[in-house]
């Protein structure tokens, strides 16, 4: 009898070892997972923000190609400026073309869009906007976002000659904190506008 007691309180105590080593070790786990977060976090963050910036660089330079005459005839370039860009495109496939605007404001690249209304159609109202890409450091850094080329592929440094642009430059700088080493990754890409090819 006594035998058995022993061995049932043996059974309890064990019990009560496994259950502490179990919890010793979760949270060993936890705060290594912790650690490693706040160790990594910049470099977390950093990543999701140049993934989102390099899919924000793919959208723009794909309606940039897309530049066309506007639904009244006007030429596809309005106005170009070193971290502005106004021009017409079709972003949606529909019958019309809408005017697109990007540029910096804060930290952020805007895409603003105008779709014409009326007959004969006419560019009024306000443009509706959507961030394409944010932690955006061009201004803060002296980068110029646009870059404009004429037909020959020299650089246009007189913004007031925007009807001789074929080809864009865009350049994207971007970090999540700029207290933090290293410093932003660049992104470039570029891209010709179609309906001027030749012209």
């Amino acid at each position: 009898m006594k035998s058995v007691s022993s061995q049932k309180g043996m059974t309890f105590i064990e019990t009560l070892v496994w259950i502490a080593v179990l919890i010793i070790i979760f949270e060993a786990v936890a705060n290594t997972l912790l650690y490693f977060y706040r160790a990594n976090s910049y470099g977390i963050e950093q990543a999701t923000a140049v993934t989102s910036a390099e899919r924000g660089l793919d959208s723009v330079v794909r309606t940039i190609r897309e530049g066309a005459y506007s639904s009244q005839g006007a030429f596809p370039v309005v106005s170009i400026d070193a971290n502005d860009f106004v021009f017409y495109a079709d972003t949606d496939s529909d019958a019309l073309i809408e005017r697109v605007h990007y540029y910096i404001q804060g930290t952020d690249l805007i895409q603003g869009v105008l779709n014409p209304s009326g007959n004969p159609p006419d560019y009024i109202g306000t443009e509706s906007t959507t961030i394409v890409a944010d932690y955006v450091r061009n201004i803060a850094q002296g980068i110029t976002t646009f870059r404009y080329y004429d037909e020959l592929g020299s650089e246009i440094t007189n913004y007031a000659n925007w009807s001789g642009v074929r080809f864009v430059k865009v350049t994207l700088a971007v970090n999540v904190n700029t207290a933090t080493l290293p410093n932003q990754l660049t992104l470039n890409s570029s891209a010709a506008i179609r309906n001027l090819a030749g012209k």
